[in-house]
């Protein structure tokens, strides 16, 4: 089955609580209104003026029937939220007055919802930089117990491709961290290897990326994978990886028999862990053009709570299949 396809059977299986916050974006009134048909939420957020909202979905013959609008500034729960936010922020410097503006925003009052348990899960970004969204994630949704670096994953689905899982991979850190250290590698591991449970499926198999095999070349950029090699053994993983390995080593397996004769993962692997954010956005992107692949994402990864967020250029399409990731991710 395609990845589309399963994700959306997924979310419509397991219907969560969603918050879309950029309710004054007309392309999220258009998806609010799709995903209320498609079913896959018990409950769906639209921040915003209400009396605004309606008069931009009547403009466009959107209906918003099944979807609460809910007006962020004036939340009986936001003096709560800003008290809370002050009191996590405040041995850092923020303010009263500093939580207030933020909690009067949507995109963190709605990663405020999602801290405090009102929604399971929150896409964001159709309006506002990554940056934004990955900063009201770090700050007010935390990163997961026991991570402490936020990665940005993507689904890669490769047509007529036997390697992987059928196809498709997850390749990270492909949008967050740009010279991820051997300590931050390890965490981007572990969140990728979740997320491929998540979305795939299967099991994970990781491999950590290099131009060197297990010993066929050295540098300081090699030197830090088998360094991350080495930090994982000790963190008690329940998956297999290894590295480092060349990329026909991680998915050929004839190459991989040949090269990592021992290895658990060569010629098996289904998650690609890049050295850096330059190798990462490259190989992704090679993979979208050349092979004709379907990439997902950016998919942010390591949070407490699922948060993705929007392309600026989405389309509602995308924002309902990007809702649908982030609800099964909440599963």
């Amino acid at each position: 089955m395609a990845f589309k396809d399963k994700i959306l059977s997924i979310a419509k299986a397991n219907p969560r609580r969603l918050v879309l916050p950029e309710g004054r974006d007309i392309r999220v009134l258009k998806a609010a209104e799709i995903i209320i048909r498609e079913g896959f939420t018990t409950e769906l957020y639209v921040l915003g003026n209400p009396d605004e909202l309606r008069a931009m979905a009547a403009a466009e013959n959107i209906s918003l029937d099944g979807v609460i609008l809910h007006d962020h500034t004036k939340s009986p729960k936001l003096n709560d939220y800003i008290h809370q936010l002050y009191e996590s922020r405040k041995a850092k410097g923020m303010t009263e007055a500093e939580a207030a503006e933020l909690m009067t925003d949507d995109v963190y009052h709605g990663a405020m919802m999602l801290a405090n348990g009102a929604v399971d899960a929150m896409v964001s970004g159709s309006l506002t930089p990554t940056a934004k969204t990955v900063r009201a994630s770090l700050i007010v949704v935390r990163p997961a117990e026991g991570i402490k670096t936020i990665s940005g994953s993507f689904v890669m689905e490769v047509p007529n491709c036997t390697y992987g899982a059928n196809g498709q991979f997850i390749y990270a850190d492909c949008g967050v961290v740009p010279e991820p250290t051997p300590e931050q590698l390890c965490d981007i591991a572990i969140a990728s290897a979740k997320t491929c449970r998540q979305l795939l499926g299967v099991e994970p198999k990781v491999a950590f990326l290099s131009f060197s095999t297990l010993g066929s070349a050295t540098s300081p950029s090699v030197e830090k994978v088998r360094q991350a090699i080495e930090i994982l053994k000790t963190r008690n993983v329940d998956f297999v990886f290894d590295g480092e390995l060349q990329f026909d080593a991680a998915v050929e397996p004839s190459v991989g028999k040949f090269k990592a004769p021992n290895s658990p993962v060569a010629g098996e692997a289904n998650v690609m862990i890049f050295p850096d954010l330059n190798t990462g956005n490259i190989g992704y992107k090679i993979t979208q053009r050349l092979a004709k692949a379907e990439a997902y994402g950016p998919l942010l990864q390591g949070l407490s709570r699922p948060v993705n967020d929007l392309s600026r250029g989405a389309t509602p399409e995308d924002i309902v299949v990007v809702s649908a990731i982030t609800i099964a991710q909440s599963l």
